[in-house]
């Protein structure tokens, strides 16, 4: 099946009142199992690739294997540029196979972040690549944080309108108190739902959580058993996701879990059989891994057998 857009995947999504995830990949083994939860799950799947990711693994055989990918099999895949910052990066990514791209500019002000934007929107869709763009900034909400604390980094509604209508982005990344990580909160996880409800309300394209991985507590503790040290790690409850999708949010981002998932299988396999050499029984535990989480994370999003 040929990739998709994330304005193809996402569409459907927001008018069947589920979220699209999308699951980062760096190698072969996290895109094997990403694919392969997929079609155990019937569900379609945006491969995110992060400008690290293209620097580690190469932009010719990242494309190369996610279209190989795609072609062998009937789940509806897009290949989409994670926090783009580099107009280069962006561009090339453009030019050689990405179904769509994303612009974070939320570090910038906001006329600045909506003028590169539009530039990324005019190179995009002369090549019929969807855009996704960031307005506000991913920091998580503490408890002790100010009420104006708070406001100075979370998406405004009435910014949000403005943004998407003249920069006519295809998604919009939103910040509601979510953050990138596996140490998203310190106390009571706080996620600013009303927000969520009213930028729904005023905006009309998909939009997207970042920063909402889990930290499920058994993958957790798998890691931690055998030699991870990740103390306090805290990430967003299944129900807290839940409620966003059910106010709008169509797309998912997930890293984290996904990484710990992979660290936990590799380093049992290390622990316990420390005469293994073998590259592909080490790797291979962590593809399998990955791919039970990602089929978790489907289920949780409602997006299993809505492969079309």
């Amino acid at each position: 099946m040929a990739l998709r857009t994330n304005q193809e995947l996402l569409s459907l999504a927001k008018r069947g009142g589920y979220a699209v995830g999308a699951f980062n990949m760096n190698n072969l083994e996290i895109l094997q199992a990403i694919v392969s939860a997929g079609e155990a799950e019937k569900s379609p799947a945006i491969i995110a690739v992060s400008e690290g990711a293209i620097q580690y693994a190469g932009l010719a055989y990242i494309v190369s294997m996610v279209r190989i990918a795609s072609d062998q099999t009937p789940v509806p895949l897009s290949l989409h540029l994670d926090h783009g910052k580099d107009l280069d990066i962006i561009r090339s990514c453009v030019e050689n196979g990405f179904t769509s791209v994303m612009i974070d500019g939320s570090h910038l002000e906001f006329q600045e972040n909506m003028a590169i934007t539009k530039k990324v929107v005019e190179m995009a869709k002369k090549r019929g690549v969807s855009v996704e763009a960031e307005l506000g900034r991913l920091k998580g909400i503490e408890d002790k944080v100010s009420v104006s604390e708070r406001e100075a980094f979370l998406t405004d509604p009435q910014a949000a309108e403005e943004f998407a209508k003249k920069t006519e982005v295809d998604a919009l990344a939103i910040a509601i108190g979510t953050s990138h990580g596996a140490y998203k909160f310190k106390g009571e996880v706080k996620l600013d739902f009303e927000r969520l409800k009213e930028i729904a309300r005023r905006v009309d394209i998909p939009l997207v959580l970042h920063g909402a991985s889990g930290v499920p507590q058994a993958v957790l503790e798998r890691a931690e058993r055998f030699g991870a040290k990740l103390p306090g790690a805290k990430g967003i409850p299944d129900d807290t996701i839940q409620m966003a999708i059910s106010l709008g949010i169509a797309k998912i981002n997930i890293d984290t879990d996904l990484r710990l998932s992979f660290i936990g299988a590799i380093r049992e396999v290390l622990t316990n059989k420390p005469e293994e050499f073998d590259p592909r029984k080490i790797l291979g535990p962590g593809r399998e891994a990955i791919k039970q989480t990602v089929q978790t994370k489907m289920r949780l999003f409602g997006s299993s057998g809505k492969a079309i």
